[in-house]
């Protein structure tokens, strides 16, 4: 990226400063900022900066034109500006859908924990193993110490969750964090707490979601009180308020609701499990991953512990055994499969915590932001608790998590170990499906930029190479599309179709360099070195990938004719945008010409545009009446 840090602070500069910049995205080939003022831009100077193609401005965005390079500079704009690229503009957040703005929030919130989630469940897991092999008893002071160091994340994940969420929530991450610590508090967990005759007692370490409700009531509330409070005070007496009124508002009714929800669900189970443990195996194994999520799980296991510490066997913890495992063989599938480092690098403690039995890693840092990978583990969790619910098996005493809760099905009187046996059938089963349909199903992300020298060696350019029509419709000329970019050829030379119909072809034999997230353009490269750019209709890209498809991937070899991108050409132009595609040569000044070779109709396949290298080849295709 070092060669675009002296353009990136030009254009930093010239668009008013970072000061200036509210938000910065990118398409195929241009910046696209949201901007304070954008009157203060320098546009002339801009145009003219070597390594920006133009300027425009369009639905509220000023557009710096870049050309194929423009993830990479997009990244290094980002660096030297020191932004994220996330807007606080409303308008640009409403582009988000529901369910992007809802994994959105996930990912904010629990991604910074995720590396010591895992650090933690894999300590857990290696203390009990010590401790059943023998290097020390769970009486000793290594072992509570150990213990201590893998457990305080879980038991004080409020308070990190407090913080993540008010950063999120663009509150005072301080007061995010003192909500969490207030909720962790010793003397207000689990003891009836009288106020006014009205009993709570609720049990707030290690949950999740009462937290983030109760930060995310106080991040408006804090916006509101900074506006209305002098700014002499309103330091401390700020956060004072939030919390005297959030912190008891959320005492008082999230977590008594939380804990109503759960005793209704263990009742529930309880009638369900004596009905058919079987259904009941099944309901939990699908539920249980949902339940760890909105943090009312644990109450439904208190009877369950409660049973065990008393000397008798349970049925309801036996559920829970095989589900931690189909999420780890989940994870396991992923991890296997994915060429992404950093998904690699969140999925290799992830599934390792999960053998022991923490899973929070594994839903928070790789399925749930992959709501499909997520529901495949749900799926395998109610296939091992149908199991075991159909076998009988029972939990008989107290052990540790995933891998080490196995001892605890051994009838310790009778020594029996048909409860072991179960729940090894149940777990083999959940992983080797959970497994392969994580396997066969996932697919890494479409990743924008590629290295060109990969696929292609100057060597093997040829003279003279043909592009054959990606799309059925009417030739128009470049300089009729309404996009000074492609119109005035700044970004390369070409032609332009108006498509009859929505299926875009392989124009040559290559392989694919971009498919952009939103699907409306793609880039190839050509085995001759020809780097191709279809761009499927005019600002298609605010349409976030409604209406398209693509059925090639970055970094995918093609043929001729291969399909690559399909579209419903009736309902874009329906919601108002054209559909007027420009195929663009974007290396055109590697070659002495482009000629276009059509008019009027064509049909894929049919000649489009020839690229030639040298002027004897020109001319003699002039000749030879190829103009």
């Amino acid at each position: 990226m070092e060669k675009y840090k002296q353009l990136s602070q030009n254009i930093i500069e010239n668009v008013g400063g970072s000061e200036n910049i509210v938000s910065l995205t990118h398409c195929i080939t241009r910046l696209r900022f949201v901007l304070k003022d954008e009157s203060i831009a320098n546009d002339d100077v801009l145009k003219n900066m070597d390594g920006v193609v133009t300027v425009m401005k369009a639905g509220g965005q000023y557009q710096v034109v870049i050309g194929n390079h423009v993830p990479d500079v997009y990244k290094t704009v980002l660096e030297e500006a020191g932004i994220s690229g996330e807007s606080s503009d409303s308008d640009v957040q409403k582009q988000m859908n529901f369910k992007d703005k809802f994994f959105d929030l996930v990912s904010g919130i629990m991604m910074p924990s995720i590396a010591i989630l895992s650090a933690s469940g894999i300590i857990k897991g290696l203390n009990t193993l010590l401790a059943i092999f023998g290097l020390f008893s769970m009486e000793s002071a290594y072992y509570v110490l150990f213990n201590a160091i893998g457990d305080a994340m879980f038991f004080f994940f409020p308070v990190f969750l407090g913080y993540n969420t008010a950063k999120k929530l663009k509150a005072n991450p301080f007061l995010g964090l003192a909500i969490g610590a207030i909720l962790c508090y010793p003397a207000i967990n689990g003891v009836d707490l009288n106020f006014s005759g009205y009993t709570v007692n609720a049990t707030y370490t290690s949950s999740v979601l009462p937290v983030i409700l109760i930060v995310a009531l106080a991040a408006p509330l804090e916006r509101y009180l900074n506006k209305i409070i002098p700014d002499v005070v309103k330091t401390f007496i700020v956060p004072m308020i939030v919390m005297l009124i959030c912190v008891p508002l959320g005492f008082l009714i999230i977590g008594p609701f939380a804990n109503l929800i759960g005793l209704w669900l263990s009742m529930g189970l309880d009638v369900v499990i004596g009905f058919s443990p079987t259904l009941a195996g099944i309901i939990i194994g699908a539920t249980w991953q949902i339940l760890v999520i909105f943090g009312v799980h644990m109450v439904i296991i208190i009877p369950g512990m409660m049973n065990l510490l008393a000397g008798t066997p349970d049925s309801l913890m036996a559920l829970l055994g095989s589900v931690s495992f189909a999420q780890t063989a989940v994870v396991f599938a992923i991890w296997l499969k994915t060429k992404d480092k950093t998904l690699k690098k969140i999925a290799f403690p992830a599934w390792i915590s999960g053998i022991f039995g923490v899973t929070e890693p594994a839903i928070y840092g790789v399925t749930l932001p992959r709501i499909k990978m997520f529901v495949i583990s749900c799926i395998g969790g109610a296939i091992g608790g149908g199991i075991v619910g159909f076998l009988n098996v029972r939990m008989y005493t107290m052990a540790g998590l995933g891998l080490f809760s196995l001892p605890g099905l051994i009838e310790p009187e009778a020594g029996s170990l048909s409860s072991l046996y179960g729940m090894l059938i149940a777990i083999v089963v959940s992983m080797v499906f959970s497994f392969v349909a994580a396997y066969v199903l996932y697919k890494d992300d479409v990743k924008e930029e590629i290295d060109e020298d990969k696929y292609f060696n100057p060597g093997s350019r040829v003279d003279k190479e043909i592009i054959v029509s990606p799309l059925k419709g009417h030739i128009m000329p470049l300089k009729d599309i309404a996009d000074e970019a492609f119109s005035k050829e700044l970004l390369g030379k070409g032609i332009a179709i108006k498509p009859s119909e929505g299926t875009v072809y392989a124009p040559c034999d290559g392989t694919v360099m971009t498919v952009f997230p939103t699907k409306h353009a793609i880039g190839l490269i050509s085995d001759g070195g020809c780097e191709i750019l279809i761009h499927l209709g005019m600002d298609t890209v605010k349409l976030d990938g409604k209406y398209f498809e693509a059925h090639v991937t970055s970094e995918q070899k093609v043929k001729k004719g291969d399909k690559l991108v399909s579209f419903d050409l009736e309902k874009i132009t329906e919601a108002g945008y054209s559909m007027d595609t420009p195929i663009i040569v974007t290396n055109s000044a590697d070659y002495f010409d482009i000629i276009s070779m059509q008019k009027g109709s064509v049909n894929v396949g049919d000649d489009l545009l020839t690229c030639l290298l040298g002027e004897s080849t020109a001319q003699t295709l002039a000749t030879e009446g190829g103009r």
